[in-house]
């Protein structure tokens, strides 16, 4: 596993569980052209972005090219790393036809050439330790943020008074606050919204 300092923004899920074994960092699907309207979406990505830094990995068709523009304009003037893969012809696996340019996107590249491609773009570090705090899964079960019949309300009503889109699953909003947050902060938070 490979370690980034900064967020990775990928197309799609199918980017997202396809790098999810090879990279140790926070990776947010754009859901496509989903992100040109999903203003919350933007903001988390800007303030990530802000404190992090970030990669910007997608396909190297149209639409791919499209999507990271449309990125590039979003977050201006913070530190963004474009990172590309190589026009490969053929299809992903889980395709029945390959798409409209013929080529694979980022889920059909072999992981060892995107490891190859994340090393030559110098992105890896040694180390994460500048991730604020370590959050765990065990610490949402203690603070009633899953487990239990209303966590889902109670990460919802988190993720409103942080400003968060509503719609992050509990795994990616346990990384964001991660990246966002110390434990002790979240755990004040948490214990002044849920006494």
């Amino acid at each position: 596993m490979i370690k980034l300092n900064q967020i990775l923004i990928v197309e799609g899920k199918y980017d997202k569980l396809h790098l999810a074994g090879l990279v140790d960092t926070l990776i947010i699907p754009t859901e496509g052209f989903c992100i040109f309207k999903d203003k919350e979406k933007i903001a988390l990505l800007r303030q990530l972005t802000r404190q992090h830094g970030a990669v910007i990995l997608t396909d190297s068709d149209s639409a791919g090219f499209l999507i990271r523009n449309r990125l590039k304009q979003l977050l201006q003037g913070l530190p963004v790393t474009h990172v590309y893969i190589p026009d490969i012809a053929g299809k992903e696996k889980r395709k029945s036809t390959p798409s409209a340019e013929g080529q694979l996107g980022v889920e059909g590249i072999p992981l060892p050439l995107l490891q190859q491609i994340l090393t030559e773009a110098g992105v890896l570090c040694q180390q994460s330790d500048d991730i604020k705090g370590r959050i765990t899964k065990t610490d949402f079960m203690l603070w009633g943020l899953a487990g239990r019949q209303d966590s889902a309300r109670k990460r919802h009503s988190l993720q409103k008074a942080l400003n968060l889109p509503s719609r992050l699953s509990a795994n990616t909003l346990l990384e964001v606050l991660c990246r966002l947050y110390t434990k002790e902060e979240i755990e004040t938070i948490v214990t002044q919204m849920f006494p």
